[in-house]
């Protein structure tokens, strides 16, 4: 969670990147690169996030750095960023790499797309116990987890997603659902949207989807993208997860909040 100084750089850097021309997604890769670096190199992170070092001279050494590996366009941004305040050094290596999240989906033009790639990623590594023991394994490589996950899903998902998932395997969030989430919520805020999981018995049809989706929308004052998880232990009812919110309107809840009054 990102605060205070930290959180407006971010906001100020994302508005810059809406108004980025060219190649959005080498842009995206090329921050995945540089948010790598700057995890890395403690002593760099350091320099470029001491706020009582002068800003052109953060600036410079970031083009002293990167400036051969990236393009001008990188570069531009990474100088912004470095010349902003951060709350923490680690938070400028985090927004990099948020940035680069946005940039690949926006590259991709298919946002919702990408989202629900993630969430089926989500679920398949939740549903399969070998798939996620192999992707923790600590003594596996990155490379060798990637190879992994291109040959399960291959041409089966958008170039962004593959890399999304590439990036989520990269060790820098421990485990994978846990980055997968972020850059679901990351890939909705990139289409002005935000996500709803919704927790049911069964899947629900396009009618009830839709009627679902208007409620939210309304509710939340910006459209709201469903990724629906058939959940057995329901019973009935639905449970809705939106950011920090939660609507628990489940027979199963009802159950437990009576016989907890009874037992009470």
């Amino acid at each position: 969670m990102l605060r205070r100084a930290s959180e407006q750089a971010r906001a100020d850097l994302a508005e810059r990147l809406s108004d980025a021309s060219g190649d959005t997604a080498a842009l995206g890769e090329e921050l995945f690169g540089v948010a790598s670096v700057l995890r890395q190199e403690a002593a760099i992170r350091r320099i470029v996030t001491d706020a009582s070092i002068e800003e052109d001279a953060k600036a410079g050494l970031v083009g002293d750095v990167f400036g051969d590996a990236v393009s001008g366009a990188t570069l531009e941004l990474l100088q912004d960023a470095v010349r902003r305040r951060w709350t923490a050094g680690r938070d400028l290596a985090d927004v990099i790499e948020q940035l680069g999240v946005t940039a690949l989906v926006r590259a991709s033009g298919k946002g919702d797309q990408v989202s629900d790639e993630l969430f089926a990623v989500r679920q398949l590594v939740d549903d399969h116990h070998d798939l996620r023991s192999a992707l923790s394994d600590p003594s596996r490589s990155v490379a060798d987890k990637r190879q992994m996950l291109d040959h399960l899903l291959g041409d089966k998902v958008q170039k962004a997603t593959m890399l999304l998932v590439g990036q989520a395997i990269s060790g820098t969030h421990g485990a994978i659902d846990g980055a997968l989430v972020e850059f679901q919520h990351l890939a909705a805020e990139a289409n002005d949207e935000r996500i709803a999981t919704v927790h049911a018995a069964r899947d629900l049809d396009d009618s009830e989807r839709e009627r679902l989706v208007t409620a939210l929308s309304r509710q939340y004052d910006r459209t709201v993208h469903l990724q629906v998880v058939v959940d057995p232990e329901v019973i009935g009812g639905l449970r809705v997860e939106i950011g920090d919110d939660v609507i628990d309107g489940t027979v199963s809840s009802k159950l437990e909040d009576a016989q907890r009054k009874l037992a009470g």
